[in-house]
């Protein structure tokens, strides 16, 4: 078992994906010993007529710039990607596609349902991947793996200690099942459970996990940590900042309203600012 079909979503607007994000998802396809596919989504930007704007700030032609800008971006990332694949040996794909601006996110969770994996890089906090990354999650029926760009995790290194947050819930469960094969991968795991926070987890919370894990030749150590009245995402950053683990395995807690997300409060806490790649499922 393990992830042999790996999708790894290239932004091209308004930053592109670094090349460094590339690497990694090379880097991370290799550990697994899986196929990668590169999706470069080059946006389309609707011809909405508008004199006015064209005539003050060249409405159009900025549009135009835009969507070349864009599709270079595609052209040069996927080129990297196609390099950098070949060097490490790695089996891959790359495909470039053309998608309006407000249609990115969801053909990523579209394209993604086909995947074992859907690997999302994050530049900023502001680029847009993190809808990408909510899309996916709820929308895809698979898991994602996001993480900074910036965070040198999986280059030239095997995967070290992984952290599973566990409160015996259905999103949970299915996060610890989706993430198996990197459970078995890594050099050591964690269970971490947030006592004080749900009446539902109490000490032991993680015993039968443990059992479970262990029917797969994974063997982990259990950590309780008490809220003390902090919130749940708090408490869960001060562990992983504590502990520095390579990954963060965890359930994705929310529901969606006329294409809004309203997020749990540890994934929200999670997904604004990642300290560590983080293994998503709902």
């Amino acid at each position: 078992m393990g992830f042999a079909d790996i999708l790894v979503h290239i932004d091209s607007y308004p930053d592109p994906t670094p090349t460094a994000g590339v690497d990694q998802a090379i880097a991370f396809a290799k550990l697994m010993d899986g196929r990668l596919t590169a999706l470069a989504l080059a946006i389309d930007i609707p011809n909405v007529s508008n004199r006015l704007a064209d005539y003050l700030i060249g409405l159009s032609e900025l549009e135009r710039e835009a969507e070349d800008a864009s599709l270079a971006a595609c052209r040069a990332t996927v080129e990297h990607f196609r390099a950098e694949a070949q060097a490490a040996g790695l089996a891959a794909d790359a495909e470039i596609a053309k998608t309006p601006l407000h249609a990115v996110a969801d053909t990523v969770a579209r394209r993604a349902r086909t995947r074992d994996l859907c690997l999302v890089p994050l530049a900023n906090r502001l680029d847009g991947q993190v809808e990408v990354v909510v899309a996916a999650v709820f929308d895809s029926g698979r898991p994602v793996l996001a993480y900074k760009a910036a965070q040198p995790r999986f280059v030239g290194r095997p995967l070290g200690e992984v952290a599973v947050a566990w409160d015996g819930s259905r999103s949970a469960a299915r996060a610890v099942a989706d993430a198996l094969p990197v459970l078995k991968r890594a050099a050591g795991v964690r269970v971490v459970s947030i006592l004080q926070e749900k009446a539902s987890v109490g000490a032991g919370a993680a015993t039968d996990l443990l059992r479970h894990l262990a029917s797969h030749g994974i063997e982990a150590a259990a950590d309780e940590v008490g809220a003390a009245g902090r919130p749940i995402g708090r408490t869960l950053a001060d562990y992983l900042a504590d502990r520095d683990p390579d990954m963060l395995v965890m359930g994705a807690y929310g529901h969606s309203r006329v294409r809004q997300f309203v997020l749990g409060g540890a994934t929200e806490y999670v997904l604004h600012d990642p300290p560590l790649p983080v293994f998503l499922s709902h």
